[in-house]
C-alpha cells in the first residue's frame, strides 16, 4: 500500500505520457502535464487489463467533506451574478444532481451561448443575474473559473424571475413570460427535459 501523500490545487502529479488524468486532476494540453485540481490524497490506479492505454490513473481524492467537482464534460447548475458585453459570471451550484460543497465560479463566453448566429449573441439578451442556467463544462478556464457552455438545445436558462418578481414561463428559445404581468423577457432559454 502506497503512502497517502497530501496534494494541493495546482500540483504536478505526473505527465501525459505517463499518467492519465482522474477525478481531482486536469492534464494541461499546453505542457502535457498532469496537475491536481482539488486538496486531497494522491493516489495512483493501475490500467485495466483489457485496456489498449496501459498507462496508470492518477486521481486526488478530498475526505467526504468536499462534495462533488466540476469537470470538463459535466453538466452543472449555476447562478448568473453578472453580466457583461462579452461574458457571464456565474456559481457553480450542483454538479450533475450533486449539490457543491464549495465555490466554484463559471464563465459563459459570447461564442459558447450557442451553436449558430455566434457574432450576433448579445450577452444582456440571453442571461440577468439571478438567472438559474444548465451548462456544460468546457474546460478549467483563467483565474479558477470554469469555461462553461449554453450551445446546445437542453442547456440554458432553466428558471429565471422576472421584473415582477414572478417564476417566468417559457415561450420560445428565445423568449420567457411572465405570468403576472404577461410581460416578455429575452434569454436563452433551455430546452425543458421530457
Amino acid at each position: 500500500m502506497e503512502e497517502a501523500v497530501v496534494v494541493t490545487p495546482g500540483e504536478v502529479l505526473g505527465t501525459t505520457s505517463d499518467v492519465k488524468a482522474g477525478r481531482g486532476a486536469y492534464a494541461a494540453p499546453h505542457n502535457d502535464t498532469v496537475y491536481a485540481s482539488l486538496t486531497g490524497f494522491r493516489r495512483i490506479l493501475p490500467p485495466s487489463l483489457d485496456s489498449s492505454d496501459q498507462r496508470p490513473t492518477v486521481e486526488v481524492t478530498g475526505h467526504k467533506a468536499h462534495g462533488p467537482v466540476p469537470q470538463p464534460g459535466s453538466v452543472v447548475i449555476a447562478r448568473v451574478t453578472k453580466v457583461m458585453a462579452r461574458t457571464a459570471s456565474a456559481d457553480i451550484m450542483c454538479v450533475g444532481s450533486k449539490s457543491v460543497r464549495e465555490k466554484f465560479t463559471g464563465i459563459i463566453r459570447q461564442q459558447d451561448v450557442r451553436a449558430t448566429e455566434i457574432d450576433k449573441v448579445e450577452m444582456h439578451l440571453c442571461f440577468h443575474p439571478g438567472d438559474i442556467v444548465r451548462a456544460h463544462v468546457l474546460s478549467l478556464g483563467d483565474a479558477r473559473a470554469y469555461f462553461l457552455s449554453t450551445a446546445k438545445n437542453e442547456l440554458g436558462v432553466v428558471s429565471a424571475e422576472s421584473i415582477a418578481g414572478a417564476t417566468m414561463v417559457p415561450v420560445s428559445w428565445t423568449e420567457m413570460q411572465c405570468p403576472l404581468t404577461g410581460q416578455i423577457e429575452q434569454r436563452k432559454v433551455a430546452k425543458a427535459a421530457s
